[in-house]
Order: structure tokens, then C-alpha cells, then sequence
């Protein structure tokens, strides 16, 4: 085995990557504290060609140090919006058809495992403040919740690592692997 050079690897350019076809898939961030968070859900998005990013709340919006320091570049590529409210962002979404889930421990909750993705043409996924998830009027506008199966003693995953799990299995789905 041999690690791939950076020419190997066939990266797009911004422009590239802008004129590509992307997954029918919207992040909608409510109320993220942390820079580095955000940064790096802008390079899952990058990463798995995701329509983009609403920015909602107080989540910070590049440009900014912090941001780019995790997105490594990813805000340049990956289109991004800002809403004063989550609940705005939501209702916009559902208007447009896409289908809204908020990523979050709730009563009757799909686990990740047993969504099926393909059934739904655009789709939107809430990811929730660090400390107290998802908001409970979000919530209530959402087509469902879907739940990461967990089985230690910690009940909850930073937002970071439950962005790439939770975007990798809608992506994965729709790659047809």
C-alpha cells in the first residue's frame, strides 16, 4: 500500500466543485456555539457535495479565523444562508418540499440505521446547540427525528462527529452502496 499523492487524489477546484451536481441535502445549524463546529460541518458539507448550509441563531458566519481554521477552505465551496431563526430556515425548507428531520433524542425517534433516505427527494437535517440540542418549536415543525444509536454511557456526540456520521449514511444511501 501507498499513500496517494495530492494529484491523485482528482480534488475539484471551487469552480469545479460549484458547477457540480449536489445531493439534495441542507444542514441547518440551530444555534451552534463553537467556531470549530461550524468550520467543520462546512468540510462534511464540502466534502460529501451538499446543496449547503443555514446558518441559524447566533451560529457564528464566516468569514472568521475560527471557521476557516476546521473548514480549511470549505466556505468558499459550499453555498450558506442566514436566518435569524431556525424556525425560518425550517419553514422555508418545508415550502421548497424539502423534507425536514432534526437530528435529536426524542419520543418515537427513527434510529439512523433504520431511516430510509431514499424514499425522500430533498432533505433537510437540524443539528442543535452543543448543550441543549435541537429547540422544541423546531422540533414540532419537523418531519421527524432521527436518532444515532448509542451504546456507551454518554447519550450524545458532538456535533461535528453526528454531522459526519448522520451525513455519511444520507450520502452512503444515495450512492446506492
Amino acid at each position: 500500500m501507498r499513500k496517494l499523492s495530492m494529484d491523485e487524489l482528482n480534488r475539484k477546484s471551487v469552480s469545479e466543485f460549484k458547477q457540480s451536481e449536489k445531493f439534495p441535502v441542507v444542514v441547518v445549524l440551530d444555534n451552534i456555539r463553537s467556531m470549530h463546529n461550524v468550520g467543520s460541518v462546512f468540510r462534511t458539507a464540502d466534502a460529501f457535495l451538499l446543496r449547503g448550509i443555514y446558518l441559524c441563531g447566533y451560529t457564528p458566519q464566516p468569514p472568521h479565523r475560527d471557521i476557516n481554521k476546521t473548514a480549511l477552505g470549505a466556505t468558499e465551496t459550499v453555498e450558506w444562508k442566514y436566518y435569524p431563526q431556525t424556525l425560518e430556515a425550517v419553514k422555508q425548507l418545508k415550502e421548497e418540499g424539502y423534507k425536514v428531520f432534526a437530528i435529536e433524542q426524542v419520543e418515537s425517534s427513527i434510529m439512523l440505521d433504520k431511516f430510509l433516505v431514499d424514499e425522500i427527494e430533498k432533505i433537510a437535517v437540524v443539528f442543535g446547540n452543543e448543550v441543549s440540542g435541537v429547540e422544541q418549536e423546531v422540533i414540532k415543525w419537523c418531519d421527524g427525528c432521527i436518532e444515532i444509536p448509542q451504546l456507551g454511557m454518554k447519550h450524545s456526540l458532538n456535533i461535528s462527529v453526528a454531522a459526519g456520521i448522520v451525513l455519511w449514511e444520507i450520502v452512503r444511501t444515495r450512492m446506492g452502496n
